[in-house]
């Protein structure tokens, strides 16, 4: 489960912009998750709500979850089309010439100070 390291990570950003910030209370955390991250929201929520179980800083913080659709273009053609819906190989033109455009990430977004 690697969410349990992402969610490590997150806090730990969190804690070095509150100290820096002088943030005494985060009221909610905005992260952006690619579809084809690899990762599952429900195990993230589990991790988060165990950390912000044990910190101050967190305790009331709300977790928002943003997908990113994945996309893929086509080198062929330059034409995008939907990752899910059509794998690797373009439904445009056919070719397997093809690579993700977005739906990998993970991103802090947003943190939102009381």
């Amino acid at each position: 489960m690697h969410e349990l390291g992402l969610v490590t990570h997150v806090v730990r950003t969190i804690e070095d912009l509150s100290r820096e910030e002088q943030l005494s209370e985060v009221a909610s955390v905005t992260l952006e998750i690619g579809e084809v991250s690899g990762v599952i929201p429900d195990y993230l929520t589990d991790c988060w709500n165990y950390f912000r179980a044990k910190s101050e800083l967190l305790k009331e913080a709300e977790l928002k979850i943003e997908e990113i659709p994945a996309v893929t273009i086509c080198e062929t053609c330059q034409k995008t089309y939907s990752t899910l819906e059509y794998k690797k190989i373009c439904p445009h033109c056919g070719s397997e010439s093809t690579y993700l455009l977005a739906g990998n990430e993970f991103n802090i977004k947003e943190i939102e100070a009381c």
